[in-house]
């Protein structure tokens, strides 16, 4: 144990269990056959003990749940070129901050600039600059600090949202110096109310995308253009806060109304704000693209220091936005689960459910379900899909949920109407007969 766990760790271990023992000696808690029993159990239970507290806790698992941007399983996951381009740049040294022509101290910001620009022009957006922090609430911040701070930023009562953890668009707009002009109300805002609400202390005009929530019925907004040609005649910039910005037109993945980054700009907005984890398939990130003079703003602002990103953040976005000019759009794990047909689903379903068939006092049948895209992304909109469903004789579906989440490798499947989902739109095809082993193994526990 000591040559695979390391003297410390065993020792800690070893003193925790005999401390146990001890105490229940002293107690007058073990008859005899128990303590010979404890004794000769005791390596096996330091190993355990040592396993539980050197693993890591955080786990790759396998998302069954039909949620495909899902928040606490770590949002997008990663193309293999991205994960390749972090093990090369992670590994050793990289020029992150060092010119390798000049042979002099560079910039980090640099190195994701000029792939959007060729993404952003090649799609009618040909003068832009683009800065990257560690999130899009990070982005968010930065640019209200950077463009606001002393002033008022305009922005309608029914886009004050409310994102996850709690974090709210208030506070954020608050910590950013700017004081928030609510205008219009939960339903229905009115080109006429940002006019009104513009006086002298306006330093910018504020559109929030519901990435999260939809209002339907009586509602009324203004179409994105009206609001910058107001931004224009009255010379203030206009920004736009995407949340979960996407590089591709959705309706051919079939989801309807949900605005890109491109359209965006293209409409004329000063600055648009949007996740590099969610519906652009890459890490973690904030940008935020939009006028040169306004993003130099962003990245001369002291909080840019502190929001910046790394150079495992870099590589992968990198690698993910090659892939993009290089229109390799399957080769994105996202947008090929987006693009992936219900029929083809459901013909995975047949052959998990078939290797199934032989497992005792197992129920297993192919259900319709709908895949949600999460993440606070496209609200409302869902694609069709098809799921296992799982009953096990002994087991309620809880149970059989929670022994799937603890098995060697978790599956994380939902549970609905006293039955296990497992929605395979969100398994990779790779991992279909690993989730079949995990079924096997959490019924015969």
């Amino acid at each position: 144990m000591i040559a695979l766990y390391g003297r410390a760790s065993v020792l800690e271990a070893a003193r925790i269990a005999l401390d146990i023992l001890r105490a229940q000696i002293g107690s007058g808690s073990l008859e005899a056959n128990e303590f010979d029993a404890a004794i000769t159990t005791l390596p096996s239970v330091l190993e355990k003990r040592i396993k539980r507290t050197v693993q890591p806790s955080l786990r790759p698992v396998i998302n069954a749940t039909g949620v495909i941007i899902h928040t606490n399983l770590g949002r997008a996951p990663l193309a293999r070129a991205a994960v390749e381009r972090i093990a090369e740049v992670a590994t050793g040294y990289s020029n992150l901050e060092f010119d390798l022509e000049k042979g002099e101290r560079g910039r980090r910001d640099i190195h994701a600039q000029n792939l959007f620009q060729q993404l952003l022009a090649r799609n009618g957006v040909p003068t832009t600059a683009t800065v990257v922090v560690n999130n899009n609430a990070a982005a968010v911040l930065l640019a209200l600090s950077a463009l606001a701070e002393g002033g008022e930023v305009v922005v309608s009562r029914g886009e004050l949202v409310e994102i996850g953890g709690s974090f709210r668009i208030p506070d954020i707009m608050s910590r950013s110096g700017a004081t928030l002009r609510e205008i219009g109300t939960t339903n229905r805002t009115r080109i006429g109310d940002y006019e009104k609400a513009i006086s002298e202390r306006t330093k910018l005009l504020l559109r929030v995308h519901r990435s999260n929530f939809e209002i339907v019925g009586f509602t009324e907004q203004p179409a994105l253009a009206e609001l910058v040609e107001l931004g224009k005649r009255r010379g203030i910039p206009v920004m736009e806060d995407l949340g979960s910005g996407a590089l591709v037109d959705l309706e051919e993945y079939g989801i309807a109304d949900e605005p890109n980054v491109y359209a965006s700009l293209r409409t004329g907005v000063s600055l648009v704000t949007y996740s590099g984890d969610k519906l652009l398939g890459g890490p973690q990130a904030g940008i935020a693209s939009g006028d040169p003079t306004l993003v130099a703003r962003l990245r001369s602002h002291p909080l840019f220091r502190a929001l910046r990103v790394d150079k495992m953040t870099y590589a992968a976005l990198e690698a993910t936005l090659g892939a993009y000019l290089r229109e390799e759009f399957d080769s994105l794990p996202l947008l090929h689960i987006l693009r992936a047909s219900a029929e083809s689903v459901r013909a995975r379903c047949e052959k998990v459910s078939e290797k199934l068939q032989v497992v005792v006092g197992l129920s297993v049948e192919i259900v319709e379900v709908r895949s949600v895209i999460g993440g606070g992304a496209a609200p409302g909109k869902t694609l069709p899909s098809f799921a296992v469903s799982l009953a096990a004789d002994g087991v309620n579906a809880t149970e059989l949920a929670l022994r799937l989440r603890k098995g060697k490798k978790p599956v994380v499947a939902r549970v609905e109407d006293g039955r296990v989902l497992l929605d395979l739109r969100t398994v990779a095809e790779d991992e279909d007969d690993i989730v079949v082993q995990a079924i096997v193994d959490a019924v015969k526990k």
